[in-house]
């Protein structure tokens, strides 16, 4: 397995995680409204990571993973969305939100990895 294989898996089955959660919402406006805003930043870093992968240099390693964390983030806002409007079950957004927090610790700590190594 190569370096960064497993956040990879690790992203992209979060990616169908999300995709299940999504077609779990109610068919209202507010609940295609969620759910597309969600199924966007929840797809998106486990593609936007493969490119991190391939930077170029550290600098676009950065940038790149910095998108990551942005979407990241994102996703956990509207994950705690979901959960405080009552849209799905109760409990049912917990173990993706959990996983959500921790992709971004670790991608937050690869962004910072990779700062020390350009600064110095």
């Amino acid at each position: 397995m190569a370096k960064g294989d497993d956040i990879q898996e690790r992203l992209v089955n979060f990616a169908v995680d999300v995709i299940h959660l999504c077609g779990s919402f109610p068919k209202t406006e507010p609940g295609r409204h969620v759910s597309g805003q969600l199924l966007r930043c929840g797809t998106s870093p486990a593609s936007n990571y493969a490119e991190a992968r391939g930077a170029e240099s550290r600098k676009d390693f950065v940038h790149k993973m910095g998108v990551v964390l942005k979407e990241l983030n994102e996703a956990q806002i509207w994950l705690q969305i979901v959960r405080k409007s009552n849209m799905l079950p109760i409990g049912s957004t917990d173990s993706i939100l959990n996983e959500c927090v921790e992709l971004s610790r670790i991608a937050n700590a690869s962004i910072r990895t990779a700062k020390v190594k350009i600064d110095n």
